[in-house]
């Protein structure tokens, strides 16, 4: 967890001198994977509320990074798309964080890469195993 806390702050340091935050660059580099998604589905694929992504549509809306289009199905719905801007906030924002793994994990050996992917994943899928249990007994309370 501690690992995980330094990268965070210094990936955000490095982002936010380029006007972005790690919520910011998240949203935006989905998108440029994805576009024409609705903000539940990026929500779902961030791990997070609706409601957290509502606020941060918003605020990428307001800078010009992000436009809201009605969708043809639903026009209470909207798709989420990349303006010219926030295509190169993306690419800058990918960029920072490759320049970033360049300099720390990737000076690592390429067997001890290998070995931190697969305790990583192990550790992951332990994780996964234990919201499912929780989701489960959970479900299991309520019924």
């Amino acid at each position: 967890m501690r690992l995980e806390s330094r990268i965070r702050l210094a990936v955000s340091a490095r982002l936010k001198m380029a006007g972005l935050s790690i919520a910011q660059c998240d949203a935006l580099t989905t998108l440029s994977e994805r576009e024409g998604v609705s903000q539940q589905e990026l929500a779902e694929r961030l791990y997070v509320t609706k409601g957290n992504i509502s606020g941060l549509i918003d605020r990428l809306s307001a800078a010009g990074l992000v436009e809201r289009r009605t969708t043809a199905t639903d026009r209470r719905s909207h798709a989420l798309y990349l303006t010219t801007a926030g295509r190169k906030a993306a690419q800058e924002g990918v960029a920072i964080q490759k320049q970033f793994v360049a300099e720390t994990l990737g000076r690592m050996s390429t067997h001890d890469l290998s070995e931190f992917e697969r305790v990583l994943g192990a550790a992951r899928d332990l994780v996964r195993a234990a919201d499912e249990q929780e989701a489960k007994r959970t479900a299991d309370a309520a019924s």
